[in-house]
Protein backbone atom coordinates (compact mmCIF):
# COMPACT_ATOMS: atom_id res chain seq x y z
CA UNK A 1 0.00 0.00 0.00
CA UNK A 2 1.35 3.41 -0.73
CA UNK A 3 -0.53 6.55 -0.23
CA UNK A 4 -0.26 7.14 -4.32
CA UNK A 5 -2.32 4.36 -4.45
CA UNK A 6 -4.97 4.88 -1.91
CA UNK A 7 -6.51 7.92 -1.00
CA UNK A 8 -8.06 8.34 2.78
CA UNK A 9 -11.01 10.51 3.80
CA UNK A 10 -13.79 11.45 5.66
CA UNK A 11 -16.82 9.53 4.54
CA UNK A 12 -19.59 11.84 3.42
CA UNK A 13 -23.05 10.89 1.98
CA UNK A 14 -21.70 10.62 -2.02
CA UNK A 15 -19.81 7.62 -0.39
CA UNK A 16 -22.56 5.10 0.47
CA UNK A 17 -23.51 3.61 -2.55
CA UNK A 18 -19.60 1.95 -2.54
CA UNK A 19 -20.09 1.10 0.73
CA UNK A 20 -23.36 -0.68 0.16
CA UNK A 21 -21.33 -1.94 -2.60
CA UNK A 22 -18.84 -3.05 -0.08
CA UNK A 23 -21.22 -4.45 2.67
CA UNK A 24 -22.18 -6.71 -0.31
CA UNK A 25 -19.49 -8.47 -1.06
CA UNK A 26 -19.19 -9.53 2.81
CA UNK A 27 -22.47 -10.56 2.88
CA UNK A 28 -23.85 -8.06 5.07
CA UNK A 29 -27.08 -7.50 4.74
CA UNK A 30 -27.16 -3.11 5.46
CA UNK A 31 -29.16 -1.20 2.91
CA UNK A 32 -28.39 1.99 2.05
CA UNK A 33 -30.61 3.10 4.85
CA UNK A 34 -28.85 1.20 7.02
CA UNK A 35 -25.85 2.69 6.44
CA UNK A 36 -27.34 6.12 6.44
CA UNK A 37 -28.36 5.92 10.34
CA UNK A 38 -24.60 4.64 11.25
CA UNK A 39 -23.64 7.44 9.20
CA UNK A 40 -25.59 10.48 10.77
CA UNK A 41 -24.03 9.76 14.27
CA UNK A 42 -20.76 8.82 13.18
CA UNK A 43 -17.65 10.09 11.84
CA UNK A 44 -16.56 7.73 8.98
CA UNK A 45 -13.69 7.53 7.54
CA UNK A 46 -12.93 5.71 3.97
CA UNK A 47 -10.40 4.64 1.92
CA UNK A 48 -10.41 5.20 -2.04
CA UNK A 49 -8.94 3.59 -5.14
CA UNK A 50 -9.29 5.63 -8.40
CA UNK A 51 -12.76 7.02 -6.51
CA UNK A 52 -13.61 3.52 -5.25
CA UNK A 53 -14.49 2.85 -2.05
CA UNK A 54 -12.31 -0.07 -0.91
CA UNK A 55 -12.32 0.49 2.83
CA UNK A 56 -14.72 1.59 5.69
CA UNK A 57 -14.39 2.67 9.41
CA UNK A 58 -17.15 4.71 11.84
CA UNK A 59 -16.23 6.04 14.94
CA UNK A 60 -19.71 6.84 16.76
CA UNK A 61 -18.67 9.04 19.53
CA UNK A 62 -21.15 8.16 22.63
CA UNK A 63 -21.09 11.75 24.82
CA UNK A 64 -16.94 12.80 25.18
CA UNK A 65 -15.49 9.29 27.06
CA UNK A 66 -17.11 6.68 24.79
CA UNK A 67 -17.54 5.22 21.03
CA UNK A 68 -18.62 2.53 19.11
CA UNK A 69 -15.51 1.31 16.14
CA UNK A 70 -18.07 -0.07 13.68
CA UNK A 71 -18.50 -0.75 9.94
CA UNK A 72 -15.07 -1.58 9.68
CA UNK A 73 -14.71 -3.73 5.94
CA UNK A 74 -11.49 -3.91 3.51
CA UNK A 75 -12.12 -5.17 0.12
CA UNK A 76 -11.11 -8.61 -0.50
CA UNK A 77 -8.35 -7.25 -3.38
CA UNK A 78 -7.12 -5.19 -0.96
CA UNK A 79 -6.35 -7.42 2.37
CA UNK A 80 -2.73 -8.08 3.62
CA UNK A 81 -1.68 -4.40 2.85
CA UNK A 82 -2.00 -2.98 6.39
CA UNK A 83 -5.15 -1.00 4.58
CA UNK A 84 -7.25 -2.75 7.93
CA UNK A 85 -4.63 -1.26 10.41
CA UNK A 86 -4.31 2.39 8.93
CA UNK A 87 -8.12 2.53 9.18
CA UNK A 88 -8.31 1.49 12.95
CA UNK A 89 -5.70 3.74 13.16
CA UNK A 90 -7.65 6.62 11.79
CA UNK A 91 -10.64 5.54 13.50
CA UNK A 92 -9.09 5.74 17.48
CA UNK A 93 -7.33 9.23 16.30
CA UNK A 94 -10.61 10.59 15.75
CA UNK A 95 -12.10 8.77 18.98
CA UNK A 96 -8.96 10.24 21.24
CA UNK A 97 -9.28 9.52 24.69
CA UNK A 98 -12.43 7.71 24.51
CA UNK A 99 -12.70 4.49 25.82
CA UNK A 100 -14.05 2.11 22.66
CA UNK A 101 -15.57 -0.78 21.86
CA UNK A 102 -16.85 -3.15 18.68
CA UNK A 103 -17.62 -6.04 17.90
CA UNK A 104 -15.23 -8.15 16.22
CA UNK A 105 -15.40 -11.82 13.81
CA UNK A 106 -12.40 -14.24 14.76
CA UNK A 107 -10.51 -12.95 12.05
CA UNK A 108 -10.23 -9.22 13.03
CA UNK A 109 -9.38 -10.32 16.54
CA UNK A 110 -5.40 -10.45 16.20
CA UNK A 111 -5.55 -7.04 14.69
CA UNK A 112 -7.57 -5.74 17.55
CA UNK A 113 -5.91 -7.36 20.65
CA UNK A 114 -2.62 -5.54 18.94
CA UNK A 115 -4.11 -2.41 19.12
CA UNK A 116 -5.06 -2.65 22.45
CA UNK A 117 -8.49 -4.26 22.66
CA UNK A 118 -9.41 -6.66 25.18
CA UNK A 119 -12.50 -9.53 24.95
CA UNK A 120 -15.58 -8.20 27.27
CA UNK A 121 -18.42 -10.88 25.96
CA UNK A 122 -20.12 -12.59 23.05
CA UNK A 123 -22.91 -11.36 21.40
CA UNK A 124 -25.44 -14.09 19.31
CA UNK A 125 -27.26 -13.34 16.33
CA UNK A 126 -30.92 -15.02 15.84
CA UNK A 127 -33.60 -14.05 13.09
CA UNK A 128 -35.91 -15.79 11.17
CA UNK A 129 -39.78 -15.59 10.65
CA UNK A 130 -41.59 -14.33 13.77
CA UNK A 131 -43.69 -17.04 14.79
CA UNK A 132 -47.61 -16.68 16.23
CA UNK A 133 -47.36 -15.66 19.91
CA UNK A 134 -50.06 -13.82 22.27
CA UNK A 135 -49.13 -9.90 22.77
CA UNK A 136 -48.11 -8.71 26.47
CA UNK A 137 -51.57 -6.95 28.05
CA UNK A 138 -48.94 -4.54 30.35
CA UNK A 139 -46.88 -3.65 27.06
CA UNK A 140 -48.29 -0.39 25.35
CA UNK A 141 -47.24 1.54 21.95
CA UNK A 142 -45.17 4.96 22.99
CA UNK A 143 -46.32 8.17 22.70
CA UNK A 144 -44.32 11.12 21.12
CA UNK A 145 -44.12 12.60 24.51
CA UNK A 146 -42.16 9.50 25.99
CA UNK A 147 -38.74 9.81 24.01
CA UNK A 148 -37.12 12.13 27.07
CA UNK A 149 -37.57 9.19 29.29
CA UNK A 150 -36.91 6.45 27.07
CA UNK A 151 -33.13 8.54 26.38
CA UNK A 152 -33.10 8.08 30.27
CA UNK A 153 -33.22 4.51 30.58
CA UNK A 154 -31.14 3.89 27.99
CA UNK A 155 -27.93 5.83 29.03
CA UNK A 156 -28.26 3.99 32.45
CA UNK A 157 -28.24 0.75 30.84
CA UNK A 158 -25.61 1.70 28.27
CA UNK A 159 -23.56 3.39 30.65
CA UNK A 160 -22.83 6.33 28.19
CA UNK A 161 -24.80 9.17 26.31
CA UNK A 162 -26.42 7.94 23.41
CA UNK A 163 -29.11 10.46 22.76
CA UNK A 164 -28.08 11.44 19.13
CA UNK A 165 -28.58 7.90 18.13
CA UNK A 166 -31.75 7.51 20.20
CA UNK A 167 -33.26 10.95 18.24
CA UNK A 168 -32.38 9.21 15.27
CA UNK A 169 -34.57 6.04 16.48
CA UNK A 170 -37.18 7.56 17.52
CA UNK A 171 -37.57 9.18 13.63
CA UNK A 172 -36.81 5.62 12.37
CA UNK A 173 -38.27 3.26 14.82
CA UNK A 174 -41.49 2.03 16.26
CA UNK A 175 -40.91 2.06 20.04
CA UNK A 176 -42.60 0.13 22.70
CA UNK A 177 -42.77 0.89 26.83
CA UNK A 178 -43.54 -1.09 30.17
CA UNK A 179 -45.42 1.48 32.72
CA UNK A 180 -45.32 0.61 36.08
CA UNK A 181 -47.51 3.12 38.22
CA UNK A 182 -47.51 5.85 35.32
CA UNK A 183 -43.66 5.97 35.40
CA UNK A 184 -42.02 4.04 32.15
CA UNK A 185 -40.03 1.46 33.17
CA UNK A 186 -38.72 -0.64 30.51
CA UNK A 187 -39.29 -0.42 26.60
CA UNK A 188 -38.01 -2.15 22.72
CA UNK A 189 -38.06 -0.75 19.59
CA UNK A 190 -38.42 -2.35 15.95
CA UNK A 191 -37.08 -0.84 12.56
CA UNK A 192 -36.21 -1.78 9.35
CA UNK A 193 -33.04 -3.53 8.46
CA UNK A 194 -31.19 -5.94 6.37
CA UNK A 195 -33.65 -8.66 5.00
CA UNK A 196 -36.62 -7.23 7.44
CA UNK A 197 -36.99 -5.91 10.71
CA UNK A 198 -34.45 -5.30 13.63
CA UNK A 199 -35.93 -5.47 17.36
CA UNK A 200 -33.61 -3.33 19.63
CA UNK A 201 -32.85 -1.90 21.76
CA UNK A 202 -34.43 -3.27 24.50
CA UNK A 203 -33.77 -2.33 27.63
CA UNK A 204 -35.51 -3.44 31.13
CA UNK A 205 -35.20 -4.27 34.55
CA UNK A 206 -35.31 -7.56 33.96
CA UNK A 207 -35.47 -11.15 31.92
CA UNK A 208 -39.33 -11.06 32.28
CA UNK A 209 -39.95 -7.51 30.79
CA UNK A 210 -37.56 -7.71 28.31
CA UNK A 211 -39.33 -11.59 26.83
CA UNK A 212 -42.54 -9.32 27.23
CA UNK A 213 -41.89 -6.24 25.13
CA UNK A 214 -40.11 -8.75 22.18
CA UNK A 215 -42.97 -10.74 22.29
CA UNK A 216 -45.32 -7.82 22.08
CA UNK A 217 -43.61 -6.82 18.75
CA UNK A 218 -43.28 -10.29 17.11
CA UNK A 219 -47.23 -10.81 17.96
CA UNK A 220 -47.83 -7.40 15.47
CA UNK A 221 -45.18 -8.51 13.23
CA UNK A 222 -45.59 -12.31 12.62
CA UNK A 223 -44.70 -14.08 9.66
CA UNK A 224 -41.90 -10.88 9.53
CA UNK A 225 -38.32 -11.55 8.68
CA UNK A 226 -36.94 -10.78 12.04
CA UNK A 227 -33.68 -10.37 13.84
CA UNK A 228 -32.57 -9.72 16.91
CA UNK A 229 -28.67 -9.17 18.56
CA UNK A 230 -28.01 -10.02 22.12
CA UNK A 231 -25.36 -10.67 24.73
CA UNK A 232 -25.15 -14.56 25.98
CA UNK A 233 -25.22 -13.43 29.47
CA UNK A 234 -28.99 -12.31 29.22
CA UNK A 235 -29.83 -15.80 28.52
CA UNK A 236 -32.41 -15.15 26.01
CA UNK A 237 -30.89 -17.35 23.44
CA UNK A 238 -32.83 -20.60 23.92
CA UNK A 239 -35.86 -18.53 24.32
CA UNK A 240 -35.31 -16.72 21.05
CA UNK A 241 -34.84 -19.88 19.29
CA UNK A 242 -37.84 -20.96 20.35
CA UNK A 243 -39.58 -17.78 19.43
CA UNK A 244 -38.32 -19.25 15.67
CA UNK A 245 -35.53 -16.56 15.64
CA UNK A 246 -32.33 -19.07 14.96
CA UNK A 247 -29.30 -18.87 16.21
CA UNK A 248 -27.09 -17.76 13.26
CA UNK A 249 -23.75 -16.09 14.20
CA UNK A 250 -22.45 -13.12 16.25
CA UNK A 251 -19.42 -11.50 16.78
CA UNK A 252 -16.70 -11.09 19.91
CA UNK A 253 -17.50 -7.81 21.89
CA UNK A 254 -14.23 -6.07 23.15
CA UNK A 255 -13.09 -2.53 24.50
CA UNK A 256 -9.83 -0.34 24.47
CA UNK A 257 -9.20 1.86 27.44
CA UNK A 258 -6.26 4.74 27.55
CA UNK A 259 -7.15 6.37 30.15
CA UNK A 260 -9.24 5.95 33.82
CA UNK A 261 -12.57 6.92 33.60
CA UNK A 262 -14.95 6.77 37.37
CA UNK A 263 -16.86 3.97 37.65
CA UNK A 264 -20.18 4.54 37.11
CA UNK A 265 -23.16 3.23 39.75
CA UNK A 266 -24.63 -0.19 39.21
CA UNK A 267 -27.67 -0.18 36.82
CA UNK A 268 -31.22 -1.22 37.80
CA UNK A 269 -31.91 -1.64 33.82
CA UNK A 270 -29.68 -3.15 31.03
CA UNK A 271 -29.80 -3.59 27.66
CA UNK A 272 -31.36 -6.86 26.81
CA UNK A 273 -30.95 -6.13 22.60
CA UNK A 274 -28.64 -3.92 20.81
CA UNK A 275 -29.92 -1.93 18.77
CA UNK A 276 -27.24 -3.54 16.16
CA UNK A 277 -23.44 -5.55 16.24
CA UNK A 278 -21.81 -1.99 14.90
CA UNK A 279 -24.00 0.05 17.36
CA UNK A 280 -24.20 -1.93 20.54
Amino acid sequence: MTTRQIIIEEMTPGHLDGAVELSRQVEWPHRREDWELAQSVSRGIVALEEERVVATIMMTPYGDNAAAINMVIVDAAMRGRGLGRKMMEEALAKAGERTCCLTATREGLPLYEKLGFVTTGEIVQHQGEALAVSAPARVYWAESGDFARLEVLDREAFGHDRSALMKRLFERAKFTVIRDEGDIQAFSAIRPFGRGLVIGPVVARNGAEAKALIDFLLAHHQGKFVRVDTDVSTDLAEWLTGRGLAHVGGGITMRRSIVTHKESKPAHHRTYALVSQALG
